[in-house]
């Protein structure tokens, strides 16, 4: 998929001065102008030794957000603000904004967020506390902000298939909380390895992008996280998570009660990229985990009431994208599948 950034002026802001340990931000940001808002004004309370340079790429967003970033890059030089002229999803804009961020600034470490994620108050100051040169990258533990609950679409993972006992918990009945860490850990002082993570509070070395290069902008939305980190993984890469590192997610459209995707579209992307996730992670296996996948996936159709046969469609184009590996899907072909005759 392409698209075109532009940069306010042709030539790169000059990098703040060096920091013992070097960290800039990526924020990916699309029609979330609160969300941006809170979460810039928070990296930005840390000082230059602790943050050095905040990229944020937008989006194409239509909801005042350029005329907000615009006239913050004029009053932090820390700011960096690529312009996306088209929607390139989440994935495109980590792929582009870090590949920015190394560039121009030649961090040892960034550490990526969406919009809605950010640090807590004093989490860059621990990042740099510690020696940090033993893991390719460091994962955060990702809190909802108004309740304190753990953010489980962010909880890092093992891969089962890699980790026998994983697999075991995993099959005798956890199911996501045999390979998805759990409250214990979070509220352990201790570091432990995983194998995939979340870009909601992700670290990640310059060793670290040498190594995996980085995400896969094709992937639009969903899954671009934990390919990148299984990917770092199965290269030899190591990845701790660090439960003192505490971010906040406001993912205000989680509910345990929804069973379905609002909007449609999100839907193909979701089983398409999950469908790569898996055949990474299973190897030899995936043709087992294939078909369970595909009977469990249309059996959600009973949730789309008035869409059911519009989500059973978009599913087997997914089911079909993802063995293929087929990832240059435009979007507006994925929007006009979502909004076909319902029925």
């Amino acid at each position: 998929m392409s698209s075109e950034v532009v940069k306010a002026s042709p030539m790169n802001k000059a990098a703040p001065d060096a920091a013992p340990c070097r960290l800039v931000a990526v924020v990916v940001t699309h029609n979330r102008l609160l969300e941006v808002q809170t979460t810039l004004s928070r990296l930005l309370d840390s000082p230059p030794d602790e943050l050095a340079a905040v990229v944020v790429f937008e989006n194409a967003s239509t909801d005042g957000t350029e005329s907000y970033l615009s006239a913050l890059e004029t009053q932090d030089a820390r700011v960096d603000v690529l312009r996306s002229k088209v929607n390139v999803g989440g994935a495109g804009g980590f792929e582009q904004g870090m590949r920015h961020a190394v560039t121009t600034y030649e961090p040892d470490w960034l550490v990526v967020m969406d919009d809605d994620g950010r640090p807590d108050t004093g989490t860059l100051s621990r990042f740099h506390e510690r020696d940090r040169s033993g893991a390719h990258g460091w994962g955060a533990a990702c809190y909802y902000p108004n309740n304190g609950e753990i953010c489980d679409i962010n909880r890092p993972s093992i891969n089962p298939f890699w980790n026998r006992s994983a697999l075991r918990r995993t099959l005798l009945g956890e199911g996501r909380n045999g390979f998805h860490l759990g409250a214990e850990a979070y509220a352990s002082k201790e570091v432990r390895d995983i194998d995939g993570a979340s870009f909601v509070g992700l670290f990640i070395s310059r060793a670290g992008i040498a190594l995996a290069g980085y995400p896969d902008g094709e992937l639009f939305i969903y899954g671009d996280d934990v390919l990148y980190t299984l990917k770092m993984r199965a290269l030899g890469g190591r990845i701790l998570f660090d439960p003192a590192l505490r971010f906040e997610h406001n993912f205000s459209s989680h509910s345990k009660d929804v069973q379905r995707f609002n909007p449609l579209w999100k839907s193909y992307y979701h089983h398409r990229n999950l469908l790569m996730v898996y055949r990474l992670c299973a190897g030899v296996w995936f043709v087992l985990v294939l078909p369970t996948a595909a009977i469990k996936w249309l059996l959600k159709a009973r949730h789309y009431k008035g869409q059911r046969l519009r989500y059973a469609m978009l599913v087997l184009r997914a089911l079909r994208d993802g063995v293929l590996s087929r990832k240059g899907v435009h979007h507006e072909a994925v929007l006009r599948w979502s909004r076909e005759q319902k029925h």
